[in-house]
């Protein structure tokens, strides 16, 4: 995992303790849902930690960055790659940087609980693309249908309708790809992301489960969109259909309205004994 460096999620205990306490590590991002186009992109890991005691059960905190005073609760360790380079954060990743996350399990769980479309594609990555998994890690996996309600629906629309907005330069929305805009004269990676996140919400909640990569049709689609093959209107059109079917799943998805919220807590609560005990 990359070292430490000056941001608040980014103190070398907070980097620490994420790699003592992993139990799952897996890649995200483009390269899992196989809409990489010519090696553009960065590659995107996740994981789940379990922090030691006096985190949870105390006060204890961690340094925030470099700070030799401001500390910040330990909630995650947060490391982009391309933040070595001169410019350092305001730098944006590109094909070769790594960018890693690892959340503590109770805050991966309660953004799991409430249909994150980020934090939940963790559990549906294939074997090829996993970093690090214990049986912590992989009794979470095997139980990942505990977690898949219709509470996702709301947040995948949510997702969508964010990046839509950035797509389309609608007024209080942002693009930090003007070359994208530029030449195709809308932003195609904020439009592939759009109609991705209609696509996986459908499947979601009408099987339970995300397919990884992307199955066909749509993969191919996906990627034109990236490739700027697509016309603006086509895809605006495409994702108004992805996003009015995730309305309706909101009331008539087959998937529990709720998530198995005691099952979530059992495994944490076990997951940190072990842990602790160890």
């Amino acid at each position: 995992m990359p070292p430490g460096f000056d941001h608040p999620h980014a103190s070398e205990q907070a980097r620490r303790i994420a790699e003592q306490g992993t139990v799952l590590r897996v890649q995200v991002g483009s390269g899992v849902h196989g809409t990489s186009v010519g090696g553009q992109d960065d590659r995107d890991e996740m994981g789940i930690c379990f922090e030691p005691a006096r985190f949870v059960t105390g006060l204890a905190r961690v340094p925030a960055g470099r700070s030799a005073t401001a500390t910040v609760e330990f909630e995650q360790y947060q490391r982009h790659t391309v933040w070595d380079a001169p410019g350092g954060l305001a730098n944006r990743s590109g094909a070769g940087d790594l960018e890693v996350v690892v959340y503590s399990a109770r805050k991966w769980a309660r953004l799991a609980l409430g249909g994150n479309p980020t934090v939940l594609l963790l559990l549906f990555v294939p074997d090829a693309e996993v970093v690090h998994r214990d049986e912590v890690g992989a009794e979470l996996v095997a139980g990942a249908h505990r977690l898949v309600s219709r509470q996702a629906a709301a947040r995948f629309l949510g997702y969508l309708q964010a990046q839509r907005a950035a797509m389309t330069g609608e007024v209080g929305a942002h693009t930090n790809r003007p070359e994208l805009v530029a030449v195709h004269g809308y932003d195609t990676k904020y439009a592939m992301h759009a109609l991705r996140l209609g696509l996986q919400g459908v499947e979601l909640l009408g099987t339970g489960r995300i397919t990884l990569p992307v199955p066909e049709p749509g993969l191919s689609r996906l990627r034109a969109v990236r490739r700027g093959e697509v016309p603006l209107a086509e895809v605006v059109a495409e994702v108004a259909e992805a996003e009015a079917a995730l309305v309706r799943l909101q009331t008539s998805a087959d998937v529990p309205p709720e998530p198995d919220r005691a099952w979530v807590d059992d495994w944490l609560h076990r997951g940190y004994q072990r842990a602790w005990a160890s």
